[in-house]
């Protein structure tokens, strides 16, 4: 009886109950109720950037330093700011900072994994435990907050026109995608776009194999049929499950222990949720793509691969090991060790004696007299900031950097502002170091140029005097370097579509600026390099090559710095107008340089 009044009077009611609670706690709606803009400044940790300078004029050193590494944690791509907490450690000698919006279920997360790692067990289940209790209390905020205001992006708010159930289905629906992406949102660091690959079920499957080597057989069970709720046929948890059995027998009836309870509950409302997104999706014409929250097999291997399956124990133990699980292969096999294609070409080092993956080393690739032509060209071509948005000092106040791209200089050649033949040496040698890296690393289909650019660094006089920074800090090339996290998250703004990079040196008259790769925490140095003249070094783009550039202390370092990928989607603009230039001059008659740059058949 009453149709529908009695579900609307319940709305009322709910609605009357949250404007009577917000209103003597929180004020009026207009008080607490933030603009867009400054929701997103707050998610973008904006105010610690101001906190920093802010501390640093009272001088509150150590305050500082913990506002710029709360903001640096959500702003992995701020080179300034790194540059600064450089300088805090440097001059404090303050090395664990602390992020002050850190979130703590992933922080006992982290702690709980480490612990399991050094085989820890009893400090492994306190933290992962503590973890899970964090993450369901996160889940909880996580959906109150979804039932907020909500924007409708498909529709002009005076021209909304919809009916009463059209309009309760358009906020409800956007309430439900919101609630339904918590489990991304809460997997996700601080910063970044990609969550921790299966990040809920790891906590059982951690918990599962770390209670068995506490003796806690019942847990151990427990957490092995949580995990597979997520994952039900996942053969060696299943294995693992049975073999908890077989240890219980003749105590515990494995029959009374059952997954926990917050984690059925969980996943019983995210299949509803799930359902009632695509009902909505085929009947009410809303665009919506389930996401595969629980994926085990990510692109990303990291330390939070799933520990099942153990050989090492007993035989007549549980098959678990602490090896990885196979991870997807990759797009490509990596090979190396092709042709050189130039006799005049030496090959230095390879991957291994490189201490890595996918990196070569290689000297003679160009000539005494073609560095000193090419640092020719460079003096009457390179402009200040050229490459790093007019930025002269970039990646650190103590070096400016100057730069230009093969297009500026075959323009210059061109109109008579340099010498052709030198303009074109550029062009040349770029061409002829992308057929070199095409070739060593056995690629089975083209390497394109993705940017090209003369880059000198010189060290600013009065400004070298107990330097610690870098000339560049310690990155990757097509994804963002997350040491603490031993993370490498290809996503925007990385630049994910390069694949290989390489640098041709063209000088060594200057005093530091050596090259170096690095583990994947930014400090440890797996290998140093000296730059000279037609040195190369070339390697993978990826978070598998960590690298940055010791500071230059005295002089001019030069170089040609060249970055490929191999899909043709994302070639060099102003290399295909270079290409352009190259062939008018050709018919131009003008001719190529002098260099001989034509590949022998063998070497």
């Amino acid at each position: 009886p009453g149709g529908d009044l009695p579900f609307f009077g319940s709305v009322l009611r709910r609605a009357e109950c949250v404007r009577r609670c917000e209103e003597p706690l929180l004020g009026a709606v207009s008080r607490h109720r933030a603009a867009e803009e400054v929701r997103a400044d707050f998610q973008r940790r904006v105010p610690y950037s101001y906190l920093q300078r802010a501390y640093i004029q009272l001088n509150k050193l150590e305050e500082a330093a913990n506002a710029a590494h709360t903001f640096f944690m959500a702003n992995p791509e701020h080179m300034e700011i790194q540059q600064d907490l450089e300088n805090y450690k440097a001059t404090s000698g303050k090395v664990s900072l602390i992020d002050q919006e850190a979130r703590q279920h992933m922080e006992d997360y982290s702690a709980g994994v480490k612990h399991y790692d050094k085989e820890e067990y009893g400090l492994a289940i306190e933290f992962l435990e503590r973890a899970l209790k964090g993450y369901y209390s996160e889940d909880e905020d996580c959906q109150i907050m979804c039932e907020g205001p909500q924007r409708f992006e498909e529709h002009e708010h005076l021209d909304y026109k919809a009916g009463l159930y059209e309009a309760i289905a358009d906020h409800y629906m956007q309430v439900l995608v919101c609630k339904h992406d918590c489990v991304r949102e809460l997997a996700t660091r601080s910063g970044r776009i990609s969550p921790i690959e299966n990040f809920l079920p790891l906590h059982y499957d951690y918990l599962q194999f770390a209670y068995y080597r506490v003796g806690d057989y019942v847990k151990a069970l427990e957490c092995a049929k949580s995990y597979l709720l997520f994952h039900p046929d996942d053969e060696d948890v299943l294995e693992n499950a049975g073999y908890y059995e077989g240890l219980l027998e003749g105590t515990v009836d494995p029959a009374t222990i059952k997954p926990r309870k917050e984690a059925r509950t969980l996943l019983r409302r995210h299949k509803l949720e799930s359902h009632l997104l695509q009902v909505a999706a085929a009947g009410l014409g809303y665009a919506y793509t389930e996401p595969n929250y629980w994926n085990r097999y990510g692109a990303r291997q990291d330390e939070h691969s799933v520990p099942s399956s153990i050989s090492s124990e007993p035989e007549d133990g549980p098959r678990l090991s602490l090896a990885k699980k196979p991870m997807p292969k990759p797009d490509r096999e990596l090979k190396e060790g092709g042709p050189l294609l130039y006799s005049d070409v030496k090959f230095v080092y390879n991957s291994e004696q490189l201490n890595g993956t996918q990196r070569v080393l290689l000297d003679n690739v160009i000539s005494e007299e073609q560095c000193r032509e090419l640092h020719r060209v460079a003096s009457g071509i390179m402009l200040a900031g050229d490459g790093y948005r007019g930025k002269t000092s970039p990646h650190t106040p103590n070096e400016r950097f100057e730069g230009a791209t093969v297009l500026k200089a075959l323009k210059y050649g061109y109109e008579g502002r340099v010498p052709l033949k030198s303009a074109r040496l550029f062009y040349d040698i770029s061409e002829k170091a992308r057929r070199i890296v095409e070739s060593y690393f056995l690629l089975n289909s083209t390497l394109y140029f993705s940017y090209t650019h003369l880059v000198c660094r010189t060290a600013l006089s009065g400004q070298q005097e107990r330097r610690n920074d870098l000339s560049h800090p310690i990155h990757a090339d097509n994804c963002l370097l997350d040491p603490e996290a031993n993370e490498c998250w290809k996503e925007p703004p990385a630049y994910t579509f390069r694949d290989y990079s390489a640098l041709l040196y063209m000088n060594a008259d200057f005093e530091g600026g050596e090259f170096i790769f690095t583990e994947m925490d930014a400090k440890t140095v797996t290998a140093s390099i000296k730059p000279k003249c037609g040195r190369m070094i070339s390697f993978s783009s990826g978070g598998e090559n960590p690298h940055g550039v010791k500071a230059v202390t005295k002089g001019q370092r030069c170089a040609v710095a060249l970055w490929f990928t191999l899909d043709p989607l994302y070639r060099e603009l102003e290399r295909i107008q270079a290409d352009e230039v190259i062939a008018m001059l050709d018919q131009e008659h003008l001719g190529p340089s002098e260099m001989n740059i034509n590949p022998k058949d063998e070497l």
